[in-house]
């Protein structure tokens, strides 16, 4: 894996995260009980997006360390993934 390929699938894996930690501890307008005039009653409040980036980073840098190794160290090849032989044999 060459170094355009770690920072490409470090992205990947950081909006993958950051988009699963969107959603957890919004609070909406709704439930704060202030709904502004015009918007919707499930329009976050307080969103916290820094720190959601702020943990994603780290979240996802950890997950590209367990993925990159695996990559790196061969355990797992695009040949072991290969199940219906359409590959060959590789020499």
């Amino acid at each position: 894996m060459g170094v355009v390929s770690g920072i490409v699938l470090y992205v990947i894996i950081w909006f993958l995260t950051f988009f699963v930690a969107l959603p957890i501890r919004v609070e909406t307008q709704g439930d704060k009980g202030s709904v502004v005039p015009g918007t919707h009653a499930g329009a976050p409040e307080n969103h916290h997006l820094k720190k959601k980036a702020l943990i994603t980073t780290g979240v996802a840098l950890v997950i590209w360390g367990i993925i990159a190794t695996v990559i790196l160290s061969e355990w797992i090849t695009v040949r072991d993934l290969d199940w219906f032989h359409q590959m060959g044999t590789g020499n």
